[in-house]
């Protein structure tokens, strides 16, 4: 057995006795983010937005610093895109684009209060050296739906992605797509249901998935490990692994013992404010696979 300390900002540790685990190793990454100057929940396009209810675009932007910070202090290396006003879910940079071995899937949104985004983005990847960028023809909400295991390209659709949009991430990226249906209004997104916690090996909500598609993950990913329905509301599975630490928020407690059990190293951040929008950890980051 082997002893693990979970930590959360300001609070006690505690201390979980959990099985000898694998050696888990992580793998530098490089990432795109954008900073809130402009964050404010002005409109409602999923159930976790509520214009009435009070905003703090300075905690926002703390949090989100703090978030950047996390990953500088792993070791990983994080880009920035101007912030753009009236554009105030752009910090959601996942949502905006998809890279796998250099080549870039942009994103068309569903919302029209986002579509700007995706332009934006598409300038950025041109500008900092990227050539072969594609922009979707079907609405694509890019790595918001769309997770590369380092096998298969996991692609969400129910609430947002067109179905039809899988078969152009797998023309634009060349790699294999299997589909997955969500079904569940507050998991409108793959990656609050689901998160990659290293090759072949990921976490997920079961009750957010229609019963083909549980049983596909069940197929190709029996050691998965299976989140909460507690884990799943606070966001815990928009979590950022790099192969080691899982970058996940402070209130995911449960999920945090079940990774750390995998040998994985939990990293609590706080997203109480942009979890108002809807995101957490992974929405405001992009991964840059070159």
């Amino acid at each position: 057995m082997t002893s693990v300390s979970l930590v959360g900002p300001g609070e006690e540790p505690i201390v979980l006795d959990v099985p000898t685990a694998p050696v888990r190793v992580p793998t530098t990454r490089r990432y795109l983010m954008c900073a809130p100057e402009h964050f404010t929940v002005a409109y409602s396009i999923n159930p976790w937005m509520d214009p009435t209810r009070p905003i703090s675009t300075a905690l926002a932007v703390e949090q989100w610093t703090a978030l950047k910070e996390t990953y500088e202090g792993l070791g990983h290396r994080v880009e920035t895109i101007q912030p753009e006003p009236g554009l105030p879910d752009m910090v959601f940079a996942a949502n905006s684009g998809t890279v796998v071995d250099g080549r870039v899937l942009g994103s068309r949104f569903r919302a029209p209060q986002r579509a700007a985004e995706a332009d934006h983005f598409r300038r950025w990847f041109l500008a900092n050296g990227y050539r072969d960028v594609v922009m979707p023809e079907r609405t694509n909400e890019a790595e918001g739906d769309l997770a590369w295991t380092g096998r298969y390209l996991l692609a969400g659709t129910g609430f947002r992605t067109d179905p039809l949009a899988h078969a152009e991430a797998q023309e634009a990226l060349g790699v294999p797509v299997i589909s997955l249906q969500l079904v569940d209004p507050r998991y409108y997104h793959l990656d609050v249901a689901l998160f990659v916690l290293a090759d072949d090996l990921v976490a997920y909500y079961p009750e957010a998935f229609s019963p083909g598609s549980l049983r596909v993950l069940e197929r190709l990913f029996p050691d998965a490990v299976v989140a909460t329905e507690e884990d799943a509301a606070c966001l815990g599975l928009n979590a950022v692994s790099d192969g080691r630490h899982v970058v996940l928020p402070v209130e995911a407690v449960h999920l945090a013992g079940e990774v750390a059990k995998r040998g994985f190293e939990p990293v609590f951040v706080d997203i109480s404010e942009l979890r108002k929008s809807g995101g957490g950890p992974k929405c405001c980051t992009m991964e840059l696979r070159d």
